[in-house]
């Protein structure tokens, strides 16, 4: 099955653009420990996660300020300033997009991300002039690795699951893509990637 992939779905944080909390919030904390224990206890991928799922940040915030209210500041930022947490594209990735956009390969991409915070994101992004679709797993209300999610996507983009070729920086959502009929590919960097890319034919 791995020559017939008609189209390309990218993830996007990781695989298209980098993403750490920490570059954000290094500028508001001066103190590495601080830091450190900030990104990992208070504003977290996993709390972060919640949004990805659909949760409104109207709900999200108040209830951490409320956990941690000398840290209001900082917890507000992240609703505020989220864009900062994405310091730049992932190295070569976005020149393979492009070079599969060349060869009239249709792109898509699936991703986790808040429905509040993706719009900002996307309007300072124009690589994603390039794809069809975008499905948002906030605006979805279901993240990937739930299978309802490839379910909705498949829909939309209008391909056979075993046509689309599901790019993701994680296993588990490789995985679950696969167990649903797609061709998956984990990322590990755009070089492998390209080699992928070239193998299959779907660019030069």
């Amino acid at each position: 099955m791995s020559g017939d992939a008609k189209a390309v779905v990218f993830d996007v944080g990781r695989v298209l653009f980098q993403w750490d909390l920490r570059c954000l919030f290094a500028k508001l904390i001066d103190d590495p420990d601080e830091l450190e224990w900030f990104v990992t206890t208070v504003v977290t991928e996993q709390w972060h996660h919640q949004h990805d799922e659909g949760r409104p940040l109207a709900e999200m915030l108040p209830e951490r300020i409320a956990e941690y209210p000398g840290h209001a500041r900082l917890i507000e930022a992240y609703a505020t300033r989220f864009n900062e947490s994405v310091p730049g594209p992932v190295p070569g990735s976005l020149e393979l997009v492009e070079a599969l956009h060349a060869r009239g390969v249709p792109l898509y991409a699936l991703t986790n991300f808040g429905a509040e915070l993706w719009p900002p994101f996307r309007a300072e992004q124009p690589v994603f002039g390039l794809f069809r679709d975008i499905v948002v797993s906030g605006v979805e209300k279901v993240a990937k690795p739930e299978p309802r999610i490839f379910e909705i996507a498949a829909a939309r983009f209008g391909h056979a699951p075993h046509e689309l070729l599901f790019i993701d920086d994680k296993a588990e959502n490789v995985a679950a893509a696969q167990a649903l009929g797609w061709q998956g590919h984990r990322f590990e960097g755009a070089d492998r990637l390209s080699s992928e890319l070239k193998r299959r034919g779907l660019i030069d």
